[in-house]
């Protein structure tokens, strides 16, 4: 073969190879274009295009006037992928500056997380802020838009209202109780993100957010801020421990007002172990001692054998039962009648009368008005209490009859008395607006809750003095315990408290005011009754309710 026929071979082989690879190249991009087209489509959006979810903003809390008493505010949350962020000394630094976070922080944060794809940065900051970050257009940093709870009353309502975590979800009080009901449903958003992971295209709603339901209270948030600052003033002049106070609607069983001291600000970040979170009123329990007195005396004039104007012989002030002794504080009152037994809150005159009962009247009494279960009301945490049945002796009935051996929270306490206030009938507790008031239970004769009412207002004309109202007449009782401690009652530490209702010819409204371990006075005619009065006064007057007592 000739140098010729060798070169023109070459040329030959050479255009044979071009045109193979052409043809393979021709191959290869009809398999991209047609034949494997659909399965590369679906692979370039599964790692391009995401389902985001949109949160729901949640439902308003508000009073019963439609007063917010919580809302939900937009705010915006700084979120990064270790994986694309550089972490180097100058983007840190940036960072840390714009956000409030050490660089060492920052540093521990992404480290932990190196091998995820989503962390965040920081929560719940400013929308305003959350601009500056992303202006810095540093690669793998995002913002991602939420929303945070306010609270406009604070710590007004706090142990009432609760408060939501930092996702958002009730935690206390309200915001527990109904968190399906203000919650609301995500929804889902499909994105195309480009390679560093930026929303580049809104491709379309998967599913619409649906927006949480607004709750309306049965709370009066004047009634409420006003109740809460006299009992703020009345804590700090009695130097107490701590204070509760109530204020129930009689006609329909609605919590107008609940209000504890201390208390806290929701606003701001609650310690989850701080007893400052507890509702006392419904979640701690005490010995109701002399309240427990009016319905000892109801069972017995329930029994038809006795009335207000029966006499007892409490001489000589002492009485012994089953070896132990039962005493009246005040001295020996000598021959008094029923009502007088009330009006002195005398402990031997109570026992007497209960000792001529069938042994487990009071206690079927008792629990008929509510204690030892619980009010109806469905706030999480809620005590029922403890109404033990013994076989009684003479000594367990006594000291029953005048309220001890038995616990019971200030919600109940205030819905017992809310049940005479109302003739002898029982209604469930409402922490929500009612639109009807509800059917209640007679579980006191009428004639015997009415000549109640009429000995209780006697207790305030007579001996509380200091709970009248200007031109309301009101009935209530006062109450004062020994707190229990480990080695049995202490005689330093004491529990206060007075619960009463006004106007006494047509009652509206019930309060129940408890001070904790006052200093400055402890009985509850004297410390406590005095805040009673403001309260009510000042319930009574914004709620336009007509004066009883002109005279």
């Amino acid at each position: 073969m000739n140098a010729y026929t060798r070169h023109t071979w070459r040329w030959v082989l050479l255009l044979i190879c071009v045109g193979l690879a052409f043809l393979g190249l021709l191959f290869r991009f009809v398999q991209l274009t047609v034949i494997d087209r659909g399965f590369l489509l679906k692979q370039g959006d599964a790692r391009s295009q995401r389902i985001i979810e949109r949160p729901a903003m949640r439902g308003m809390i508000t009073d019963r006037e439609h007063y917010p008493l919580a809302i939900t505010t937009p705010v915006a949350s700084i979120w990064v992928d270790p994986q694309e962020f550089v972490a180097d000394e100058a983007n840190l630094k940036t960072l840390s500056g714009l956000l409030g976070d050490s660089v060492p922080l920052l540093k521990a944060r992404l480290k932990s997380n190196s091998g995820k794809e989503f962390v965040y940065l920081k929560r719940h900051i400013s929308p305003r802020l959350s601009k500056k970050v992303m202006a810095l257009h540093l690669a793998g940093v995002h913002t991602l838009r939420e929303y945070r709870r306010y609270y406009p009353e604070s710590d007004v309502t706090a142990q009432v209202i609760g408060f939501t975590n930092i996702d958002n979800q009730g935690q206390e009080g309200m915001e527990l109780a109904y968190n399906q009901f203000l919650e609301g449903v995500p929804g889902k958003e499909r994105v195309s993100k480009d390679g560093v992971g930026h929303v580049v295209a809104l491709l379309g709603t998967v599913r619409e957010a649906e927006p949480g339901k607004d709750l309306a209270l049965s709370l009066d948030h004047r009634i409420q801020y006003l109740a809460y600052h006299d009992l703020v003033e009345g804590v700090a002049k009695a130097d107490a421990v701590a204070g509760s106070v109530i204020v129930l609607d009689i006609k329909t069983g609605e919590v107008l007002a609940m209000a504890n001291v201390p208390s806290y600000n929701p606003n701001q970040t609650v310690d989850p172990r701080s007893p400052t979170l507890r509702n006392r009123c419904v979640t701690d329990v005490f010995e109701p001692g002399s309240t427990t007195k009016a319905f000892s005396l109801a069972n017995v004039l329930l029994q038809g054998k006795y009335t207000p104007n029966s006499l007892i012989d409490t001489n000589p002030g002492w009485l012994t039962l089953n070896g132990r002794v039962v005493r009246d504080h005040a001295g020996n009152e000598g021959v008094i009648d029923m009502t007088t037994v009330l009006v002195k809150s005398s402990n031997v005159g109570t026992a007497k009368f209960t000792l001529t009962t069938p042994p487990n009247s009071l206690w079927e009494l008792l629990h008929k008005v509510g204690y030892g279960q619980l009010t109806g009301s469905g706030f999480p945490g809620e005590s029922k209490g403890s109404l033990p049945l013994h076989k009684w002796s003479d000594f367990t009935l006594a000291t029953l009859s005048f309220g001890y051996g038995l616990s019971a929270t200030p919600l109940q306490v205030a819905n017992a008395y809310a049940t005479l206030a109302r003739g002898g009938i029982k209604m469930p507790v409402s922490f929500v607006k009612l639109p009807n008031p509800p059917e209640g239970e007679r579980v006191i004769d009428a004639k015997v809750a009415e000549e109640m009412k009429i000995m209780l207002e006697a207790v305030v004309d007579r001996a509380a003095v200091k709970a009248q109202v200007a031109t309301y007449r009101v009935f209530g009782k006062t109450g004062t315990i020994r707190v229990l401690g480990p080695t049995g009652y202490d005689e330093k530490r004491h529990t206060s408290f007075f619960v009463g209702a006004a106007p006494a010819s047509n009652p509206r409204l019930l309060v129940m005011v408890m001070l904790q371990e006052p200093h400055k006075g402890y009985y509850g005619a004297q410390v406590v009754a005095p805040i009673f009065s403001q309260i009510m006064e000042k319930a009574l007057r914004t709620l336009d309710v007509p004066p009883d007592k002109l005279d």
